[in-house]
């Protein structure tokens, strides 16, 4: 793995820029930083206006953990294509599915119960059982992870300081990108994402048409990375650099 702003890797960057080219990212830990609480996620202001520049040169969605309406209110005015939310659930029907996942959340928050800083947050399509504020983060996990796959057909990730679970029959994130690939057109694709559910896009064979970017020093499959999420405005200054403004009135 690469870091994306040493010489080789800027003139792979600046090829996929410069092509009819998809930009994808995640949302908490890839455009917000990460915080203690969701509800407080939010964009920098200088990241708000630099992804506000991208979006008018490039098409661009986010596809996030959250529910897609959380995400959309977050990123308000950016202009950003499409959202999608639940890590590609939200690309199947649901139909059946608020009622499994409110029946998981019943079972994890029974079986959780005990446990100190421990929530489950239910997104209407998946659930994460966050355990940041836990004085026991080891046995915390541990725990929610054994309770996750007890439950049937759920599909069960850990994440930073929280477990990720959704049902195993829906689309993960690396479909997700499939589709907005071919809804939008588009022949190559930017993935930025800095979590365990992101690695279902950069294992996804796309025929060298992925360019994957994991944000931080974790173990990835992604070809190349960031240092840190602090780096993620460096990123969008460059896609703008990368890209003659004048393309926008050719496609407009």
């Amino acid at each position: 793995m690469s870091y994306l702003f040493s010489p080789k890797p800027r003139a792979l960057l600046a090829d996929f820029a410069r092509s009819n080219v998809l930009l994808a990212f995640d949302f908490d830990g890839t455009l917000a930083p990460i915080v203690d609480h969701p509800r407080d996620a939010v964009l920098r202001p200088a990241t708000k206006a630099l992804l506000r520049q991208v979006t008018q040169l490039y098409p661009c969605v986010v596809i996030s953990g959250r529910s897609r309406a959380d995400v959309r209110h977050r990123l308000s005015g950016t202009g950003v294509h499409s959202v999608v939310g639940n890590h590609g659930a939200d690309l199947c029907s649901g139909r059946g599915l608020h009622e499994r996942v409110a029946l998981w959340e019943s079972q994890l928050e029974t079986g959780l119960a005990d446990l100190t800083g421990v929530w489950v947050e239910n997104k209407g399509l998946s659930l994460s059982v966050h355990y940041r504020n836990s004085p026991e983060k080891r046995e915390a996990r541990r725990r929610a992870v054994k309770a996750g796959i007890t439950l049937a057909g759920a599909k069960v990730t850990p994440a930073k300081q929280a477990v990720n679970i959704v049902s195993s029959a829906v689309p993960d994130k690396g479909k997700a990108v499939e589709i907005q690939l071919q809804q939008l057109g588009c022949e190559r694709v930017i993935f930025i994402g800095d979590d365990n559910t992101d690695e279902d896009v950069f294992v996804r064979d796309l025929g060298g048409a992925l360019l994957g970017v994991t944000v931080g020093t974790r173990k990835s499959a992604a070809g190349y990375r960031l240092r840190s999420q602090l780096e993620i405005d460096r990123l969008l200054r460059t896609f703008v650099e990368l890209r003659d403004p004048a393309q926008v009135t050719k496609r407009a």
